[in-house]
């Protein structure tokens, strides 16, 4: 029987993988194609970011079955409005 303090399995936060690992996920598990090769962009702060914006694109069901936590913004940056949404700008 399973405790009352028992919480699921640990998911990996999406900003804990490595460049390769998430790489992986992305090409072998998901079928992404169209990316850098690995090798081009595992050591450039860009490629970093291009990899896990593409991952954080995932729904989050699909991350969480791959073990991945999906990526959830801080509160006080979710409930701001982006700038895209209009705010601030002069009515016609």
């Amino acid at each position: 029987m399973i405790g009352q303090n028992w919480k699921g399995p640990t998911l990996t936060h999406i900003h804990e993988l490595g460049v390769d690992e998430a790489y992986r996920l992305l090409t072998d598990k998901l079928g992404v194609e169209g990316l850098p090769p690995l090798d081009a962009i595992e050591n450039e702060d860009w490629g970093r970011d291009l990899i896990l914006s593409r991952l954080m694109e995932m729904p989050a069901d699909v991350l969480e079955r791959l073990g991945i936590a999906p990526f959830t913004p801080h509160p006080s940056v979710a409930s701001r409005p982006h700038p895209r949404d209009g705010v601030g700008e002069k009515p016609e």
